[in-house]
């Protein structure tokens, strides 16, 4: 049973109008509507021109110090 058939169970149970099968494929329909999901282009596509720009624009600092105030490298062990 797949996910989308369980949750049709599960509207069956839970709601006696939608009892008949055209009232509960209409909602399902409806649901199916709902939800698509579209890729837009590639993953990550336009990351490089961003970063460049980002860096072109003094946008590309660190939001937090590499090393703490307290932090001392001889303390590591590579």
């Amino acid at each position: 049973m797949s996910t989308l058939e369980l949750r049709a169970e599960l509207f069956r149970e839970m709601n006696p109008l939608l009892d008949t099968p055209s009232a509960l494929e209409k909602v399902l329909a409806f649901v199916k509507g709902l939800v698509k999901v579209q890729q837009v282009g590639a993953p990550r596509a336009g990351w490089t021109a961003a970063a460049k720009q980002a860096h072109i624009d003094g946008e590309d600092k660190l939001m937090v110090a590499d090393f703490f105030d307290d932090e001392k490298m001889e303390d590591w062990q590579w």
